[in-house]
């Protein structure tokens, strides 16, 4: 892993679809952008604002996410993903993150991830299921 960047930054936007409903998640009746999409959203923002710092076979795994969802979108909105590097540990990354809808701010919190050896953790997942 290269040197991670205090306060490196990226955002990204996504059209929202019927998949990405709180119905789809199972509420029916409730068809707004559900709370595990936007919180999808924020994990792959930080994922990739962590790719230029990858080395070889790197990649990034989720580990804790502490966001409050405080606003609705409805579907097909056009949803701002974004997430900026707060505070490195070693292989653990943690993000401010938020999600946007024109003005409104949906959700805000932080997010850690941890830099691994992608090839190495699919292998150990894989002697796991045996």
């Amino acid at each position: 892993m290269k040197p991670i960047t205090l306060g490196a930054r990226h955002s990204f936007t996504v059209e929202t679809r019927y998949r990405d409903t709180a119905e789809a998640f199972g509420n029916a009746g409730v068809a707004v952008v559900g709370t595990p999409a936007l919180i999808g959203f924020l994990e792959t923002a930080a994922d990739r604002c962590l790719k230029p710092f990858y080395e070889g076979r790197e990649g990034s795994l989720g580990a804790i996410v502490d966001v409050a969802h405080l606003a609705p979108a409805p579907e097909n909105a056009t949803i701002e993903a974004s997430a900026e590097v707060v505070a490195i540990e070693g292989r653990k990354v943690r993000f401010a993150v938020a999600a946007r809808y024109g003005t409104s701010l949906l959700m805000k919190g932080f997010h850690e991830r941890v830099v691994v050896d992608m090839e190495r953790f699919l292998a150990k997942l894989a002697g796991a299921k045996r």
